[in-house]
């Protein structure tokens, strides 16, 4: 079984179409911004970077390969907020993992979902609207962290890192995103041996203690956004 993680998709579907013909995974691990914005599916609307953006989500081509996605800051978090958790099939072959999801791979190691982060680009968007808005729901919350699991944890699909790794972070001049706090203490919590991120669109790749991590370009961008689960 081919087990890929991939980061930011942003609704930019075309390259993870082509990665899916090419390598046939089995499944996709998502880590957040995966571009979910069904309010404004067939629309043309102009949001920031993705000024005159017609939103196609169903333009994805997974076939048999499942997508698992956990939320990031740039999802339409008024939608999500109405997916029944024992109902998460969006999509074909698509699945919505809220914060705390436990995935269980066939090697028996499990995977915690745990997605979302502090939108910097507030400014430039609207309030609660659903072609591009931000959403106070975007950052985990004290609740989130209340309601973990507690189970052995191997993987961390995240969108955001924690505090702990070393990241190159083109966030940093703006506020500290409490998301990142949240996860420090997921860290702390599970020591898991792998962590997943997105959200920084530039991939890095470090060690904290037993803990590899990796943080994952996006679709749109020129760095690798997607690798083989290790």
């Amino acid at each position: 079984m081919k087990i890929i993680v991939a980061g930011d998709f942003h609704g930019h579907f075309g390259p993870v179409n082509t990665m899916i013909a090419k390598q046939n995974p089995s499944i996709i691990l998502q880590c957040g911004d995966f571009g979910w914005w069904p309010r404004v599916h067939g629309q043309t609307f102009s949001a920031g970077y993705m000024k005159r953006k017609q939103w196609d989500q169903y333009s994805l081509k997974n076939k048999d390969t499942k997508i698992f996605w956990c939320p990031g800051n740039h999802e339409d978090w008024e939608s999500l907020n109405g997916i029944d958790p024992d109902n998460n099939e969006v999509m074909k072959n698509v699945y919505y993992m809220e914060r705390g999801t436990i995935l269980e791979l066939l090697d028996h190691r499990k995977c915690l979902f745990i997605g979302g982060g502090l939108s910097i680009d507030r400014k430039d968007r609207i309030e609660r609207s659903p072609a591009f808005g931000w959403f106070h729901e975007e950052t985990i919350s004290q609740k989130d962290i209340e309601e973990l699991p507690d189970e052995e944890i191997d993987i961390v699909i995240s969108h955001t890192g924690p505090n702990e790794f070393e990241i190159d972070d083109y966030h940093a001049d703006y506020e500290h995103d409490p998301s990142r706090d949240a996860l420090s203490y997921v860290l702390n919590k599970y020591h898991p041996k792998l962590w997943y991120f997105g959200h920084m669109h530039k991939f890095q790749t470090g060690k904290y203690k037993d803990c590899k991590w990796h943080c994952l370009s996006a679709t749109s961008f020129s760095d690798r956004w997607w690798i083989p689960l290790a």
